[in-house]
């Protein structure tokens, strides 16, 4: 029943993420802009750390739940749970997605899909790979027993992931995720489709990269 509950939250919780922050770049992203896209994303992690963060700890990505598996917070069979629900979670967030924008825009060539933008996919890589690294370094160690602070982890966690937006954006549209890039490029296709390998294995090393500074430099593992 643990591992049930814990995978239903991070469904709903990834679905909201996906939804949410990919939805506010395709329909409202020409008003509200890259700031304000990135502060979509950055409040549907602060909505979910206060809401379902009770019941699974809100990774709602799998680079977050490997750095957690790294820092023995997570077993291999929850690992296993939370990155089934995070995909799927995503993949019903780009579905709805999908709807709207073929019922509103007429097209689907747009669904927030990651890519490159101007740059080489080494660069891109090394991008996705150092913005992960810091995002999943502040929620190791804002979420650990023996260096966390408690009640307000969520508005850091929350504010780090629009950092690093504000930052992506221009660049590779910002994963950090691979729930997040895995969706929108299964319905989208082509060049998405393409390079989706970095903004799956760049979030992946960036998380492996932080778990082992906060597990051997700042001392997080539990």
């Amino acid at each position: 029943m643990g591992n049930l509950k814990k995978f239903l939250a991070e469904f709903i919780g990834t679905f909201i993420l996906v939804f949410v922050g990919t939805t506010s770049a395709v329909i409202a992203g020409e008003k509200i802009g890259n700031l304000g896209i990135a502060i979509a994303f950055g409040l549907t992690i602060v909505a979910a750390a206060y809401s379902i963060g009770t019941i699974s700890g809100a990774h709602l990505n799998p680079a977050v739940s490997i750095a957690m598996f790294v820092n023995k917070r997570l077993s291999a069979v929850e690992l296993g749970v939370y990155v089934a629900a995070q995909v799927l979670g995503g993949l019903l967030g780009s579905s709805l997605l999908y709807g709207i924008a073929s019922d509103q825009l007429g097209t689907t060539e747009n669904l927030g899909q990651n890519l490159l933008n101007g740059i080489s996919a080494p660069v891109g890589f090394l991008v996705e790979t150092v913005l992960t690294f810091m995002f999943v370094l502040v929620i190791v160690t804002v979420t650990s027993s023996k260096k966390g602070v408690g009640s307000v982890a969520g508005l850091f966690i929350g504010l780090t992931l629009t950092m690093d937006h504000l930052i992506g954006i221009p660049l590779t549209g910002t994963s950090v995720n691979p729930a997040r890039s895995i969706a929108p490029a299964l319905f989208a296709g082509g060049d998405a489709l393409g390079q989706l390998w970095i903004f799956i294995l760049a979030p992946i090393v960036g998380a492996i990269l932080a778990a082992l500074v906060a597990k051997y430099l700042i001392g997080t593992e539990e």
